[in-house]
Parts: structure tokens; C-alpha cells; sequence
């Protein structure tokens, strides 16, 4: 039995079939990472640069955890004298992954396009493109193959049976996407904010193999998007964010909300609040939410529930994880600060 565990981890880790790779990174905090999500949602926020980074960890009670780290960073342009804005945004990842120390390291530049629609209020079209450089590898010496056991006794030096196959231990790839979205106002007071979007990812679709096999490709990845914040009260609103994806096989829906309270008396504007709430990925996880903003400053923590079928094997122990972000405006002329008008959520 333990043999045939064995290879079949290694099968997964490296084989890499198409319901593997039909998994890009995913993180609860979804709208701190807005590159991996659409890059036509980069810049919607009130201020001219935002920095984000975010760390999960995953699985502690079922295999080596699974960790990732997220860091991104957006700047926010005026065009000329209009009404146009322009943010150009960067996305860094790593992922470690089991037994094998299956890891991607990703670098993703983009940019976004905000036109606007109306003089009289918020009403942005945005078009967004990223596409960058993807790396992947794996520790060979941490896997075991059938052919390493003789007589029921493990050899670390036997032959693994794969020299003659496995043609690489890491690879690179060139990975592109793009989106749309649409971000505005409504309400007697203009006081609702919402955007709606939609992108796709791996229209390329790079080859993914450590076999170096030409019909093992990256399917496409079509995300759609939503969000809206609304007031309840004078210092109390509520934020409910949408993200779902669909990559060959696989469906993914993500979505929740968290009610905010002011903890000063400066109305809905106030930059200093406390947030609170819950996100559900239909038939995986519940995930509750808390997250502090202190002006410049946002501190985000979310742990996932185990509710799938994983469930037994995890007692409910799913992902904690941790975001930080400092954003704010920039002391020159090109600051979107008196602007009348500027995409943000």
C-alpha cells in the first residue's frame, strides 16, 4: 500500500495531468489580489498607489502544508487634462505544494485603461492586460518510485525507473490575460459603489509538463467578477464582493460580505473602521472574515472550514491567511486626490 501512495504522488506531482493543472493559486482573500483576478480591477481605490501582500498556509493537518505568498503593487495616472485614468499594476507569487516541494514562482505586470463615462458622476470603463513569466520545479530527491523497494526494503539509491523519462526537475512559461470591467455609482447620494467584470487567462495556453509533453497544455481560465458597498447607517455599511472561475473541468464560486463600522463619527468616508463578516466557496469552504483599516493601513485575516468531502481527513482545518495593505495619495501634481472624479471601490 505504501508503494503504490508513493508513486502515486509522484504521478500527481509531476505527470502533470489536466485536472492538476486545472488549479491555478487560489487565495480567500481574492480582492487583495486583483491581477490574478482581472486586471481590469487594478486602480479601483481611493488613493494613487496600493501595495498588498497576502500569506496562506494550508492543510497543516493533512500533509505538509501548502503555502502561498502573494505581493502586488498598483499606481494610479491621470491622462492629460481628461477624466481618463491609467494604473499600472505588478503581481509576484509563490506557491510550495506536498511532499515534492511542487513550487511556482510567478511575475505578472499589467495595465488598465479607465475611460470615463459621464461627467456628472463615477462611470468608468476599464480594459486590462497582464501577462509575464510563470517558473515551476520540484525536489526530486524527495519523492520515492516502486523501483526503489527490493525485497519490501526502501534503497534511496536504487534506480527510480523515471532517468529515462523525467525530462526536466523545473521549466518557465510565458502566461498571458485579459479583462473588462465597469465601475460606478448609483443612489440618491451617488453613495453605492459596484463594479461588475469579466477576464480570461491562459488564452496561450503554455505547456505544462516535467515530460516535456507537447499535449499537455494550461486550459483557459474565464473569471467573472462583482462587488458593491452600500450604507446601512451613518457609520455602519456593508461590502459584498463575487469572484467565480471556470477552468477546463472545474467551477469555482466565491463569494460573501462584511459589514464595516466606523470607528470614528466621520460618516461613511471614514478611513478608520473595523469590518467583519463571512465568505462561502460553494461545497469547500466557509471562511470568516475580519478586517481592520486604519487610514493608510489594512490588516485582513480569513481561515477556512473544511466542508467538502476532504472534510473527515481535515477535522474541518482548512487555510488561515493574512493580508496587509498601505495605499495612499502622492505629494506631486499627478495625484488623482482633487480629482472630481476617479475609479474606486
Amino acid at each position: 500500500m505504501r508503494m503504490n501512495c508513493r508513486k502515486l504522488l509522484a504521478a500527481l506531482c509531476l505527470l502533470g495531468t489536466q485536472t492538476l493543472v486545472a488549479q491555478d493559486i487560489h487565495l480567500s482573500q481574492f480582492y487583495e489580489t486583483p491581477i490574478l483576478r482581472n486586471p481590469a480591477l487594478i486602480g479601483l481605490f481611493n488613493g494613487d498607489y496600493r501595495v498588498q501582500a497576502v500569506y496562506r498556509n494550508q492543510w497543516n493537518s493533512v500533509t505538509i502544508p501548502y503555502q502561498t505568498g502573494a505581493l502586488s503593487a498598483e499606481m494610479k495616472f491621470p491622462v492629460g487634462n481628461s477624466e481618463d485614468f491609467v494604473t499600472a499594476g505588478l503581481q509576484f507569487t509563490y506557491d510550495r505544494a506536498g511532499t515534492a516541494r511542487l513550487q511556482s514562482v510567478q511575475v505578472l505586470p499589467a495595465v488598465n485603461y479607465h475611460k470615463s463615462l459621464s461627467q456628472d458622476k463615477n462611470m468608468f470603463l476599464s480594459v486590462g492586460f497582464t501577462g509575464g513569466i510563470v517558473q515551476r520545479q520540484f525536489d526530486q530527491t524527495k519523492l520515492t518510485f516502486n523501483n526503489q523497494y527490493t525485497g519490501g526494503q526502501y534503497d534511496a539509491t536504487a534506480p527510480t525507473g523515471e532517468e529515462g523519462r523525467l525530462a526536466l526537475r523545473g521549466y518557465s512559461y510565458l502566461d498571458v490575460g485579459a479583462g473588462i470591467s465597469f465601475n460606478s455609482t448609483i443612489g440618491e447620494n451617488e453613495d453605492i459603489n459596484y463594479y461588475i467584470g469579466a477576464a480570461m487567462f491562459h488564452f496561450n495556453r503554455p505547456k505544462l509538463s516535467f515530460y516535456k509533453d507537447a499535449l499537455v497544455a494550461l486550459d483557459p481560465k474565464i473569471t467573472f467578477n462583482a462587488g458593491i458597498t452600500f450604507p446601512l447607517e451613518e457609520r455602519l455599511k456593508l461590502i459584498a464582493q463575487y469572484n467565480q472561475i471556470h477552468m477546463g473541468a472545474y467551477s469555482e464560486y466565491l463569494g460573501g460580505a462584511l459589514l464595516g463600522y466606523s470607528l470614528y463619527d466621520d460618516g461613511l468616508e471614514s478611513t478608520r473602521a473595523f469590518y467583519f463578516g463571512a465568505y462561502l466557496r460553494y461545497n469547500d469552504a466557509i471562511i470568516p472574515s475580519f478586517r481592520l483599516d486604519m487610514e493608510k493601513y489594512e490588516v485582513g485575516i480569513t481561515y477556512d472550514a473544511n466542508i467538502s468531502g476532504l472534510k473527515p481527513a481535515t477535522k474541518g482545518v482548512g487555510g488561515f491567511e493574512l493580508s496587509l495593505v498601505f495605499k495612499g495619495f502622492l505629494n506631486s501634481r499627478n495625484s488623482t486626490m482633487e480629482a472630481v472624479h476617479c475609479p474606486r471601490f
